[in-house]
């Protein structure tokens, strides 16, 4: 199985969680779920939009390529090299998540404060350690070009979500 699909998926779901974030303690307002999922489908279209650059350079490293079935062994042993770092990655992700939502109010504030805050910050050196593990597991050079340029994209979406639409904060009376 190709791991692209996975890959996209884990793009897309982290640019959802990317546009929250740049929306996150921007608003006052005690109810805000419609712009919370607002703020989500944001993050999702930018990173949609962002995302379509790897798949761009994949296709037309395919298309280029002298030995087609070669580079997509290669793009594919890269993309496994890429997936699993993010996965480990994602899986505790997750639980954090999972934690927020289900425990209690004090020990999901403090699953927000040891876990997702942390992991956000981690985020810059769980993709390097996926560019990394598309070199390791024999993805070469052209998986390492597919993996930055990934990194890059989902690592934009939160700043250019929160240029476009979060720059001001909003009060509670507004």
């Amino acid at each position: 199985m190709t791991p692209a699909i996975p890959l996209a998926l884990l793009g897309l779901m982290d640019a959802a969680f990317s546009g929250f974030r740049a929306y996150a303690g921007r608003d006052a307002r005690i109810r805000k779920r419609r712009a919370n999922a607002r703020a989500a489908l944001r993050g999702l279209a930018v990173g949609s939009v962002l995302l379509l650059a790897p798949a761009l350079t994949a296709t037309l490293v395919l298309m280029t390529a002298a030995d087609r079935n070669r580079s997509y062994d290669n793009l594919t042993a890269g993309g496994r090299g890429y997936l699993l770092p993010l996965t480990g990655y994602a899986a505790i992700v997750f639980l954090s998540l999972a934690a927020y939502f289900v425990l209690p109010f004090r020990a999901s504030t403090l699953a927000v404060v040891v876990g997702l805050g942390p992991l956000t910050l981690l985020r810059p050196l769980a993709l390097a350690a996926a560019c990394a593990g598309a070199i390791l597991n024999g993805g070469g050079r052209t998986a390492l070009l597919i993996g930055t340029i990934a990194s890059a994209a989902v690592l934009c979406v939160e700043p250019v979500v929160h240029r476009r639409w979060y720059r001001r904060v909003r009060t509670a009376v507004e």
